[in-house]
């Protein structure tokens, strides 16, 4: 006998049962969209995709499926890179084998001296870099700005390079393009008196740079057509290592926004070393293979000392310019620069001082406050970064009478010029400047440099900085409760807070909570309000 079926149960309810869960339902989604306007996040927007009425609708498909493909593939050969960038490392590393053979004693290593690190002065760290960079170098390039070489030149430095043993230094004249081609050979003639000098010109293109910093890209070939100067120093480079007879290591050491890492990616022919208008993007010493026999290091900036003039602390600090304090350190720079060319380049009229003239650029410019009024600070931040970056064209005379360096004699210069061909290096100069595109007479400025610009390589003498709560007193107490930028921006307001310290921390903590019952009271009375957004069935 078989078995009767059973039905199955309804789904059937009544209509207030209904109703009720999709109050439920709708408090729910209430509270959620609540939290998240909280958080802060917002509704990830879904992707519409290509509609239907699109034309070449399944190309542009094809396209997105090629684009998603190259991307992951990107990724691999980044992942490959980093890998053989390692292996790399540890074999430049003089140190390397060290560490291979304690790896348990560095895991062993207490997190407390790992923070410890990571909080280290800066400033001591491109000093530590910078010992790596020149110890590890057969061959180290000191970066001169053709604008002003001899405020580019550090003394310690070369001091440094020159007691380390047997290491070559040479001289690269980068932005040559930036100054007269008279004035370029006047400096080439001085400089080569002491040591090799090496005409350059990097190569830039920033449109093609934004493209590739977009993808993320490590290395990617880019037309080499701007640069000038490439070959010059490779045949040079090429020259002494067949002299040597051995691999060679070449590190390029020089003050901040002198062309290091362009330098470096002009040689390579490919976007290697990150490089861009701010100051000290290089923090710490990079390794690429220029071919089998020849290693090129980039390193960071020099540290300037503080005890320089305040012209070479406002074009060779690399720190912001807000710390520098803008009208300062752009009328440090002005004060050094011929005033005539300086009206002939900004079209302005005469000025009587530095505030005269940035108010009558800013004028010039469109640049207001609130009120309308010129805004001298922004002129004064406009003419600094024009004057650090890549882009003015202003030049300096070299010294009448040639002075040695202290730390340089007759046998030491005669040691450096040792292992290169000279001859061949001032021919291919000559060509260089030949071929350069030097700049107009009217768009060049006169600028009176400063001499040689001290530096610290020593650690010790970096002087320690206060942490931020301890310079601003009672601020820095604000900024770690999170009150400091509301303090900050609410500083026309009336100060509250002020009155409530007088009165007994009772009453105070009584009126916090009044208030907050009151806030969520007015909560509560607006999600009881008809949500005009939600579907009901």
């Amino acid at each position: 006998m078989k078995r009767p079926k059973l039905k199955k149960a309804s789904k059937r309810m009544t209509c207030h049962k209904r109703y009720k869960i999709q109050k439920k339902v709708r408090e729910h989604h209430r509270k959620l969209r609540k939290e998240a306007k909280k958080r802060g996040h917002k509704k990830p927007r879904k992707d519409p995709g290509v509609p239907n009425s699109a034309p070449f609708k399944e190309a542009v498909l094809r396209e997105a499926e090629l684009r998603k493909q190259q991307l992951e593939e990107l990724k691999q050969q980044q992942k490959l890179d980093r890998q053989q960038e390692r292996k790399r490392k540890l074999e430049v590393n003089p140190g390397g084998e060290q560490s291979n053979v304690q790896p348990q004693q560095e895991c062993e290593e207490p997190k407390t001296k790992k923070a410890k690190s990571g909080k280290q002065n800066p400033k001591k760290l491109h000093c530590q870099e910078l010992k790596k960079v020149i110890e590890a170098s057969d061959v180290v390039l000191e970066v001169l700005d053709a604008r002003d070489p001899l405020g580019c030149r550090c003394p310690q430095v070369e001091e440094a390079v020159v007691k380390s043993g047997h290491k070559k230094l040479v001289l690269v004249l980068n932005k040559s393009d930036l100054v007269p081609k008279e004035n370029l050979e006047s400096w080439l003639n001085y400089l080569n008196k002491e040591l090799p000098t090496v005409v350059f010109k990097a190569s830039t293109n920033m449109k093609y740079r934004e493209k590739i910093l977009k993808v993320k890209k490590k290395a990617v070939p880019f037309q080499n057509k701007t640069c000038c100067g490439k070959n010059t120093l490779c045949k040079l480079l090429e020259g002494f290592q067949q002299s040597c007879g051995k691999d060679i290591r070449v590190g390029v050491i020089g003050f901040p926004n002198v062309g290091k890492s362009s330098i470096i990616n002009s040689l390579k022919q490919e976007w290697i070393c990150s490089v861009g208008v701010p100051m000290g993007l290089t923090r710490s010493m990079q390794v690429v293979p220029l071919d089998k026999q020849i290693t090129v290091i980039d390193s960071p900036c020099f540290i300037i000392s503080p005890s320089n003039s305040s012209t070479a602390l406002a074009l060779r600090s690399p720190t912001s310019i807000e710390v520098l304090r803008p009208l300062e350190a752009a009328s440090a720079i002005l004060s050094q620069a011929d005033s005539q060319q300086v009206v002939l380049k900004y079209t302005v009229p005469e000025f009587k001082d530095s505030l005269d003239f940035f108010t009558k650029l800013a004028q010039r410019r469109g640049l207001h406050q609130k009120g309308g009024g010129p805004s001298v600070e922004s002129a004064a931040k406009l003419l600094w970064s024009e004057w650090t970056g890549a882009s003015l064209g202003y030049y300096c005379h070299p010294p009448t009478s040639w002075t040695p360096s202290p730390h340089f004699n007759e046998s030491i210069t005669a040691n450096m010029k040792k292992g290169f061909n000279v001859e061949e290096l001032e021919m291919n100069n000559a060509h260089s400047i030949q071929v350069l595109k030097g700049l107009h007479l009217t768009s060049k400025i006169l600028f009176r440099s400063s001499g040689l610009t001290n530096g610290i390589i020593e650690e010790t003498d970096i002087p320690e900085e206060l942490p931020r709560h301890k310079e601003n007193g009672q601020g820095g107490e604000d900024d770690r409760n999170g009150n400091g930028d509301n303090n900050a921006e609410t500083s026309d307001a009336p100060i509250v807070e002020d009155t409530t310290e007088m009165l007994p921390v009772e009453s105070t903590a009584s009126k916090a909570s009044d208030r907050l019952f009151a806030v969520d009271k007015m909560h509560e009375e607006d999600d009881d309000a008809y949500d005009f957004r939600t579907d009901y069935v």
